[in-house]
């Protein structure tokens, strides 16, 4: 619940909401000491499991939301009373009930008697028995509700909408990444507090430097398997993990591309180039460098890339690729290509077409 609060917020604050319970240690209990805190502001949202029903005093509550069934009636009154504390200018409180907890507590000790329903003010009688007007039709096509046919979007020019809200991230060099407004996700700080997506491409950006200087190193390390995958795991280390990289390749919309895109993206504005595309391109070099045997098997390994990505290239994915193309038959995938060491060499060499500028231009 804490993440999707702050994946919707409009507040830039990275504590706007935090969690309190009892796995969140000490951090947790700084949380809740700022939120009793009634001349701070952050957070302005808790989110907990128990701690409403203990002896929190926190007199600046305005809402309390319920989201989890409640079967005692004295928690029930432990937490309806955090909201009952008195404070300057606080005149009410609100409960959201979504698990209809008020049904399974009514006590008229507790609640008092109910008030008598006030009367309509026109006809004086509970339920009010004056005439409503039907609604009128509509003035162009006659009919209630309105069938008129809605205009389409003047962008995408379909109805509904389609188009996907995208927001625009300056970096230090100048150059503007645009990134998908709206998408859900949440990237955390090395401290375990949420970040934007742009907090964490500026992050990225910033890191990135360190790995590679220019383009050109960076399509030569991503070129070779063992080299792309010291990266990756040297990115992983500084927390641009695989699962961090994919969910920025979906912010930038590049969810068809390879994980290569987003870093170039990110470092160099490069847009991005789907697999398909990418490997049709390459396509053409290959023909020219492998006999028409070793060019069937990378055509395979290529479809298996564009279907999948970048992890089908990976050193380990070669005798699988091969069991998979030659039917389980290594001696029949050896004797159509063969020793084992030229193969390697085949499926490590064929990689630097994918990525080098003519198959990325």
């Amino acid at each position: 619940m804490r993440d999707l609060i702050n994946q919707t917020k409009t507040s830039t604050d990275p504590n706007y909401c935090q969690r309190v319970t009892a796995n969140d240690g000490a951090l947790g209990e700084q949380h809740l000491r700022d939120f009793q805190d009634n001349e701070r502001t952050i957070p302005t949202i808790l989110t907990t499991s128990q701690k409403l029903s203990t002896g929190v005093d926190a007199r600046n509550i305005r809402d309390i939301v319920l989201m989890r069934p409640i079967n005692s009636m004295i928690e029930f009154k432990q937490i309806i009373g955090r909201g009952t504390r008195l404070y300057d200018g606080k005149d009410y409180f609100t409960i959201y009930d979504f698990v209809k907890a008020y049904r399974h507590f009514s006590d008229p000790a507790w609640d008092g008697e109910p008030l008598e329903p006030e009367p309509c003010e026109t006809c004086g009688s509970h339920p009010c028995q004056c005439t409503k007007a039907p609604p009128q039709p509509c003035s162009s096509c006659g009919k209630r509700p309105c069938e008129c046919p809605k205009e389409p979007c003047e962008t995408c020019g379909q109805r509904p909408c389609v188009c996907k809200r995208r927001a625009k991230v300056s970096l230090a060099d100048g150059k503007a990444r645009t990134i998908q407004h709206m998408v859900c996700t949440t990237f955390w700080h090395p401290d375990g507090t949420p970040m934007s997506a742009q907090q964490f491409m500026e992050m990225l950006f910033g890191k990135l430097p360190e790995f590679f200087k220019d383009e050109d190193e960076l399509r030569s390390l991503w070129s070779a398997p063992d080299t792309r995958k010291k990266l990756l795991q040297g990115l992983a280390e500084k927390g641009f993990g695989h699962e961090q990289l994919g969910e920025m390749q979906r912010i930038i919309n590049a969810e068809k591309s390879d994980l290569f895109d987003v870093l170039a993206y990110v470092a160099y504005a490069l847009p991005p180039l789907n697999r398909e595309e990418r490997a049709t391109r390459a396509k053409t070099v290959i023909s020219t460098h492998f006999n028409s045997k070793q060019q069937a098997f990378l055509d395979f390994v290529l479809a298996h890339y564009v279907s999948v990505g970048v992890e089908e290239l990976d050193q380990e994915k070669l005798t699988p690729l091969l069991r998979l193309k030659y039917h389980n038959s290594i001696s029949d995938a050896l004797a159509d290509l063969g020793p084992a060491e030229e193969i390697g060499q085949v499926f490590t060499g064929f990689q630097k077409y994918l990525y080098h500028h003519q198959a990325g231009a």
